[in-house]
Protein backbone atom coordinates (compact mmCIF):
# COMPACT_ATOMS: atom_id res chain seq x y z
CA UNK A 1 0.00 0.00 0.00
CA UNK A 2 2.73 2.33 0.76
CA UNK A 3 3.99 1.61 -2.53
CA UNK A 4 0.56 2.09 -4.30
CA UNK A 5 0.43 5.60 -2.34
CA UNK A 6 4.25 6.33 -3.07
CA UNK A 7 3.58 6.06 -7.27
CA UNK A 8 0.25 7.95 -7.09
CA UNK A 9 1.22 10.75 -4.89
CA UNK A 10 3.19 12.38 -7.68
CA UNK A 11 0.61 12.08 -10.31
CA UNK A 12 -1.89 13.81 -7.47
CA UNK A 13 0.33 16.68 -7.16
CA UNK A 14 0.04 17.36 -11.22
CA UNK A 15 -3.78 16.55 -11.00
CA UNK A 16 -4.28 19.17 -7.87
CA UNK A 17 -2.19 22.27 -10.01
CA UNK A 18 -4.41 21.28 -12.91
CA UNK A 19 -7.35 21.88 -10.61
CA UNK A 20 -6.59 25.40 -10.46
CA UNK A 21 -8.17 26.47 -14.41
CA UNK A 22 -11.01 25.92 -12.05
CA UNK A 23 -10.72 28.45 -9.43
CA UNK A 24 -8.42 31.19 -10.96
CA UNK A 25 -10.34 33.21 -14.00
CA UNK A 26 -6.67 34.74 -14.76
CA UNK A 27 -3.80 33.18 -15.91
CA UNK A 28 -0.64 32.55 -13.62
CA UNK A 29 1.51 35.97 -13.61
CA UNK A 30 5.21 35.96 -14.49
CA UNK A 31 6.36 36.31 -11.27
CA UNK A 32 4.23 34.21 -9.97
CA UNK A 33 5.72 31.22 -12.08
CA UNK A 34 9.30 32.16 -11.31
CA UNK A 35 8.56 31.69 -8.33
CA UNK A 36 7.27 28.11 -8.79
CA UNK A 37 9.56 27.04 -11.54
CA UNK A 38 12.24 28.37 -9.04
CA UNK A 39 10.94 26.31 -6.21
CA UNK A 40 10.27 23.15 -8.28
CA UNK A 41 14.27 23.46 -9.87
CA UNK A 42 15.23 23.46 -5.84
CA UNK A 43 13.19 20.04 -4.55
CA UNK A 44 14.64 18.18 -7.70
CA UNK A 45 18.29 19.10 -7.24
CA UNK A 46 17.96 18.16 -3.53
CA UNK A 47 15.54 15.29 -4.53
CA UNK A 48 18.64 14.39 -7.35
CA UNK A 49 21.05 14.69 -4.34
CA UNK A 50 20.04 12.93 -1.17
CA UNK A 51 17.60 10.51 -2.73
CA UNK A 52 19.36 9.22 -5.59
CA UNK A 53 22.93 9.74 -6.02
CA UNK A 54 23.96 9.65 -2.64
CA UNK A 55 22.38 6.04 -2.40
CA UNK A 56 23.35 4.95 -5.65
CA UNK A 57 26.92 5.53 -3.88
CA UNK A 58 26.31 3.74 -1.12
CA UNK A 59 25.04 0.84 -2.47
CA UNK A 60 28.43 0.72 -4.37
CA UNK A 61 30.63 0.64 -1.19
CA UNK A 62 31.64 -2.83 -1.90
CA UNK A 63 33.76 -1.84 -5.14
CA UNK A 64 35.78 0.60 -2.37
CA UNK A 65 37.47 3.88 -3.81
CA UNK A 66 35.53 2.97 -7.11
CA UNK A 67 31.93 3.37 -5.62
CA UNK A 68 31.66 6.49 -7.33
CA UNK A 69 31.96 4.32 -10.88
CA UNK A 70 28.01 3.22 -11.13
CA UNK A 71 26.96 6.63 -10.04
CA UNK A 72 28.98 8.56 -12.83
CA UNK A 73 28.15 6.25 -15.22
CA UNK A 74 24.49 6.53 -14.87
CA UNK A 75 24.32 9.81 -14.29
CA UNK A 76 25.65 10.49 -17.67
CA UNK A 77 23.43 8.20 -19.10
CA UNK A 78 20.24 9.78 -18.02
CA UNK A 79 21.65 13.36 -19.53
CA UNK A 80 22.60 11.63 -23.00
CA UNK A 81 18.85 10.55 -22.43
CA UNK A 82 17.03 13.33 -21.71
CA UNK A 83 20.04 15.46 -24.57
CA UNK A 84 18.84 12.95 -27.35
CA UNK A 85 15.02 14.10 -26.22
CA UNK A 86 15.90 17.63 -26.73
CA UNK A 87 16.90 16.50 -29.98
CA UNK A 88 13.76 16.23 -31.12
CA UNK A 89 11.27 18.79 -28.82
CA UNK A 90 13.12 22.06 -30.30
CA UNK A 91 12.08 21.39 -33.65
CA UNK A 92 8.86 20.23 -32.54
CA UNK A 93 8.66 23.52 -31.12
CA UNK A 94 9.83 25.36 -34.30
CA UNK A 95 7.14 23.93 -36.20
CA UNK A 96 4.53 24.80 -33.97
CA UNK A 97 5.85 28.23 -33.96
CA UNK A 98 5.60 28.28 -37.35
CA UNK A 99 2.00 27.13 -38.05
CA UNK A 100 -0.56 30.00 -38.36
CA UNK A 101 -4.28 29.63 -37.85
CA UNK A 102 -6.44 27.55 -35.12
CA UNK A 103 -4.84 24.26 -36.46
CA UNK A 104 -1.61 25.78 -35.62
CA UNK A 105 -2.74 26.85 -32.30
CA UNK A 106 -3.62 23.54 -32.00
CA UNK A 107 -0.44 21.90 -32.67
CA UNK A 108 1.14 24.17 -30.23
CA UNK A 109 -0.50 22.87 -27.43
CA UNK A 110 -0.23 19.41 -28.55
CA UNK A 111 3.60 20.05 -28.50
CA UNK A 112 3.67 21.96 -25.18
CA UNK A 113 1.83 18.97 -23.31
CA UNK A 114 4.40 16.80 -25.44
CA UNK A 115 7.54 18.27 -24.07
CA UNK A 116 5.91 18.36 -20.83
CA UNK A 117 5.31 14.49 -20.51
CA UNK A 118 8.58 13.57 -22.52
CA UNK A 119 10.22 15.90 -19.18
CA UNK A 120 7.99 13.86 -16.77
CA UNK A 121 9.27 10.63 -17.82
CA UNK A 122 12.50 10.76 -15.62
CA UNK A 123 10.67 11.93 -12.44
CA UNK A 124 8.30 8.78 -12.73
CA UNK A 125 11.61 7.02 -13.34
CA UNK A 126 12.98 8.24 -10.06
CA UNK A 127 10.05 7.17 -8.11
CA UNK A 128 10.15 3.69 -9.54
CA UNK A 129 13.96 3.30 -8.97
CA UNK A 130 13.68 4.78 -5.21
CA UNK A 131 10.76 2.05 -4.35
CA UNK A 132 12.51 -0.69 -6.14
CA UNK A 133 15.50 -0.48 -4.22
CA UNK A 134 13.04 -0.38 -0.95
CA UNK A 135 11.05 -3.47 -2.21
CA UNK A 136 14.22 -5.32 -2.24
CA UNK A 137 15.54 -4.43 1.05
CA UNK A 138 17.99 -1.80 0.66
CA UNK A 139 19.11 -0.56 4.16
CA UNK A 140 20.12 2.76 1.80
CA UNK A 141 16.57 3.03 1.17
CA UNK A 142 13.46 3.42 3.67
CA UNK A 143 9.85 3.86 3.19
CA UNK A 144 9.83 7.39 4.55
CA UNK A 145 12.71 8.42 2.37
CA UNK A 146 11.20 6.82 -0.96
CA UNK A 147 7.89 8.79 0.56
CA UNK A 148 10.03 12.05 0.95
CA UNK A 149 10.63 11.76 -2.92
CA UNK A 150 7.38 11.59 -3.95
CA UNK A 151 6.36 14.24 -1.78
CA UNK A 152 9.13 16.66 -3.27
CA UNK A 153 8.50 15.91 -6.64
CA UNK A 154 4.53 16.04 -6.32
CA UNK A 155 5.38 19.82 -5.20
CA UNK A 156 7.45 20.18 -7.90
CA UNK A 157 4.26 19.19 -10.14
CA UNK A 158 1.67 20.98 -8.49
CA UNK A 159 3.28 24.16 -10.35
CA UNK A 160 3.87 22.38 -13.63
CA UNK A 161 0.10 21.40 -13.36
CA UNK A 162 -1.16 24.53 -13.20
CA UNK A 163 1.39 26.31 -15.66
CA UNK A 164 0.01 24.08 -18.27
CA UNK A 165 -3.63 24.00 -18.09
CA UNK A 166 -3.76 28.04 -17.19
CA UNK A 167 -2.58 28.91 -20.13
CA UNK A 168 -4.73 26.42 -22.06
CA UNK A 169 -7.48 28.02 -20.46
CA UNK A 170 -6.22 31.52 -21.15
CA UNK A 171 -6.13 30.79 -24.86
CA UNK A 172 -9.94 30.01 -25.10
CA UNK A 173 -9.95 26.17 -24.51
CA UNK A 174 -12.93 25.32 -21.85
CA UNK A 175 -12.47 24.28 -18.47
CA UNK A 176 -12.64 21.07 -18.61
CA UNK A 177 -10.81 20.17 -21.59
CA UNK A 178 -7.81 22.69 -19.89
CA UNK A 179 -7.66 20.59 -16.84
CA UNK A 180 -7.62 17.30 -18.43
CA UNK A 181 -4.55 18.46 -20.75
CA UNK A 182 -3.01 19.54 -17.34
CA UNK A 183 -3.80 16.23 -15.44
CA UNK A 184 -2.55 13.61 -18.34
CA UNK A 185 0.62 15.87 -18.60
CA UNK A 186 1.51 13.62 -15.99
CA UNK A 187 -0.31 10.36 -16.34
CA UNK A 188 3.46 8.83 -17.69
CA UNK A 189 4.87 9.12 -14.31
CA UNK A 190 2.92 6.58 -12.72
CA UNK A 191 3.10 4.62 -15.43
CA UNK A 192 6.85 5.32 -16.08
CA UNK A 193 7.84 3.80 -12.13
CA UNK A 194 5.85 0.74 -12.35
CA UNK A 195 7.50 -0.23 -15.75
CA UNK A 196 10.95 0.97 -13.48
CA UNK A 197 10.35 -1.24 -10.56
CA UNK A 198 9.25 -4.15 -12.68
CA UNK A 199 12.38 -3.45 -14.45
CA UNK A 200 14.36 -3.32 -11.51
CA UNK A 201 13.10 -6.40 -9.53
CA UNK A 202 14.92 -8.04 -11.92
CA UNK A 203 18.29 -6.59 -12.26
CA UNK A 204 18.62 -5.46 -8.86
CA UNK A 205 22.44 -4.93 -9.08
CA UNK A 206 21.81 -2.48 -11.54
CA UNK A 207 19.76 -0.19 -9.11
CA UNK A 208 22.92 2.00 -8.25
CA UNK A 209 23.04 2.96 -12.20
CA UNK A 210 19.44 3.45 -12.05
CA UNK A 211 19.39 5.50 -9.20
CA UNK A 212 21.53 7.48 -10.61
CA UNK A 213 20.37 7.89 -14.25
CA UNK A 214 17.36 9.05 -12.73
CA UNK A 215 19.39 11.77 -11.02
CA UNK A 216 21.07 12.89 -14.48
CA UNK A 217 18.16 13.38 -16.06
CA UNK A 218 16.23 15.41 -13.31
CA UNK A 219 19.05 17.65 -12.95
CA UNK A 220 19.71 17.96 -16.74
CA UNK A 221 16.03 18.68 -16.99
CA UNK A 222 16.42 21.67 -14.22
CA UNK A 223 19.62 23.17 -15.73
CA UNK A 224 18.28 23.16 -19.43
CA UNK A 225 14.38 24.25 -18.67
CA UNK A 226 13.78 25.53 -15.27
CA UNK A 227 16.74 27.78 -14.54
CA UNK A 228 16.77 29.76 -18.01
CA UNK A 229 13.47 30.42 -17.52
CA UNK A 230 13.66 31.35 -13.75
CA UNK A 231 16.27 33.87 -14.41
CA UNK A 232 14.77 35.38 -17.68
CA UNK A 233 13.99 39.20 -17.28
CA UNK A 234 13.57 41.43 -14.34
CA UNK A 235 13.64 40.39 -10.91
CA UNK A 236 15.53 37.47 -11.57
CA UNK A 237 16.33 36.98 -7.63
CA UNK A 238 12.86 35.73 -6.63
CA UNK A 239 13.44 32.38 -8.75
CA UNK A 240 17.04 31.96 -6.80
CA UNK A 241 15.28 33.09 -3.82
CA UNK A 242 12.58 30.00 -4.47
CA UNK A 243 14.73 27.50 -5.53
CA UNK A 244 16.60 28.03 -1.89
CA UNK A 245 13.22 27.43 -0.60
CA UNK A 246 12.43 24.53 -2.73
CA UNK A 247 15.87 23.19 -2.18
CA UNK A 248 15.59 23.51 1.87
CA UNK A 249 12.20 21.96 1.60
CA UNK A 250 12.98 18.49 -0.03
CA UNK A 251 16.03 18.30 1.72
CA UNK A 252 14.37 18.60 5.14
CA UNK A 253 12.00 16.30 4.29
CA UNK A 254 14.16 13.64 2.84
CA UNK A 255 16.67 14.37 5.85
CA UNK A 256 13.72 14.29 8.29
CA UNK A 257 11.64 11.49 7.01
CA UNK A 258 14.87 9.26 5.78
Amino acid sequence: MNTFLGILIPFLGTTLGACCVFFMRQSLGERVQRMLIGFAAGVMVAASMWSLLIPAIEQSEGLGKFAFVPAAVGFWAGILFLLSLDHVIPHLHQNSDEAEGPKGELHRTTMMVLAVTLHNIPEGMAVGVVYAGYLAGSTQISAAGAMALSLGIAIQNFPEGAIISMPLRAEGMGKGRAFLRGMLSGIVEPIGAVLTILAARLIIPALPYLLSFAAGAMLYVVVEELIPEMSQGKHSDIGTIFFAVGFTVMMALDVALG
